[in-house]
């Protein structure tokens, strides 16, 4: 295991890839990001395979999508029998450790209430070295509140220390105190900067509304309503924190004298629309809640590439494996990483697949120029029956202004994406199904 690097995944929640100057943010929050995507491989073009928190963690830890692991919506735990990325590195030699927001260790049952809980051990995964709360938003604020270590103890957040500061200083606690004979894996779990549900609103640090004020409004949100006008400013300050919290990260791996030995891999759950698709901040097809920025930077992601193809978080844990040198099981959905990175890639997907849930029962496929979905009202896994929805021509119509689905001079265009999503949902181990124009 000499030779093994070691990974840290950076996560945040809720993060939109156009709040990244990297991505063509033009106020500077993320100028750690930009450092890192300068030296390392941008992925232009990334997307969620389910915007939706705890279905979107199913999926990075088991490489497969929420639906095929039983995790299809909030509140309901990683099933014990799965073999997690976790459970991998740890049989390769590995260390491993998790921090922040781990959202798969509760369900509606009672006896199954972690969210404010400390999580038994049986249901973090497979991850050794733990310091989390499984639903973070409900044991702490911006400003206040605790997370809870290995053997169940309470660690409180430092008075006046901001939420993000908070989570990296046991991040940079596990650099400092590992097992230094042995590679390891870190994944940092933020909660920013996802809302905070019991204020209901977007909290970022003191001052975030005068520092960020004066930002450009993103395409999709002009003249619409939802609750950016408000938030954005917040919002922003919470992306400029978690950029710090890299930033910091960074140097320790660094001062360590390990930074070249470390993949870094930077991204978010889904992103947020703000309330302008639906009465949320995601559960849609839509490119404000499905794209998210991703950014790698170490061994095989090296020299300022920038990736065109595109890509999904669902193809995040063959990337972790192979960067270790583990392989890739059968079972996993997405494909690694490393030969885009390289320019090897052969055959790679022209779309990425999403499946959707609570708002609806969705399931939506994204290129290059179109996005197509389609949806039943019904909060369930999955259906035998949907209907298209949204057809939009992103080339066209890069802020997803016009829906185009009852365009009769799109028919061909419907029915060529139309298979192609009903094979992303059969390659996805979906049963059956059938699409239906959308009903009158």
């Amino acid at each position: 295991m000499a030779d093994a690097p070691n990974v840290v995944f950076f996560f945040s929640d809720q993060q939109r890839w156009d709040t990244c100057g990297c991505y063509g943010q033009q106020l500077d929050v993320t100028p750690n990001l930009d450092r890192m995507a300068a030296e390392g491989v941008r992925f232009e073009h990334a997307f969620t395979c389910q915007p939706v928190c705890g279905p979107a963690r199913s999926a990075l830890q088991t490489g497969k999508y929420p639906e095929s692991v039983g995790c299809w919506r909030n509140n309901i735990h990683l099933p014990l029998d799965e073999k997690t990325i976790a459970h991998w590195f740890t049989e390769w030699g590995y260390q491993t450790a998790y921090v922040g927001k781990w959202h798969l260790a509760s369900g509606p049952e009672p006896e199954l209430n972690h969210r404010d809980r400390p999580v038994p051990p049986e249901y973090r995964g497979g991850w050794d070295w733990w310091c989390a709360s499984d639903v973070l938003e409900f044991t702490s604020h911006s400003y206040d509140g605790h997370m809870f270590r290995g053997d169940g103890s309470v660690y409180e957040f430092p008075e006046g220390r901001y939420r993000v500061d908070a989570v990296t200083d046991v991040a940079i606690e596990f650099l400092q105190t590992r097992d230094d004979d042995r590679p390891f894996f870190l994944f940092v779990s933020y909660i920013e900067p996802h809302h905070q549900n019991d204020h209901n609103c977007y909290e970022g640090p003191t001052g975030s509304k005068e520092r960020w004020a004066d930002y450009e409004v993103p395409g999709d949100l002009v003249d619409t309503e939802g609750d950016w006008r408000e938030n954005l400013p917040d919002y922003l300050g919470c992306c400029n924190a978690l950029d710090g919290a890299l930033g910091r990260i960074r140097e320790e791996l660094a001062a360590q004298g390990i930074g070249d030995d470390t993949l870094v891999i930077s991204t978010s759950d889904h992103g947020s629309h703000f309330r302008t698709r639906n009465s949320e901040y995601k559960r849609s097809c839509h490119d404000g809640c499905l794209r998210i920025p991703m950014v790698a930077c170490g061994p095989g992601f090296t020299g300022g590439r920038v990736v065109e193809e595109l890509v999904s978080n669902i193809d995040l844990p063959p990337t972790f494996l192979q960067a270790a040198g583990i392989p890739v099981p059968d079972v996993y959905h997405g494909r690694a990483l490393q030969p885009l990175a390289d320019g090897t890639a052969q055959d790679w997907p022209q779309e990425v697949f999403a499946q959707i849930s609570e708002s609806q029962t969705g399931r939506c496929v994204r290129t290059a120029r179109w996005t197509y979905s389609v949806s039943v009202p019904e909060r369930r896994g999955s259906s035998a029956v949907y209907f298209e929805e949204y057809l939009y021509d992103n080339q066209t119509d890069p802020h997803q202004r016009c829906n185009l689905v009852r365009e009769t001079e799109h028919a061909d265009v419907r029915a060529e994406l139309r298979e192609t999503l009903l094979r992303r949902m059969a390659e996805a181990g979906e049963s059956e199904a059938i699409i239906l124009p959308p009903p009158a």
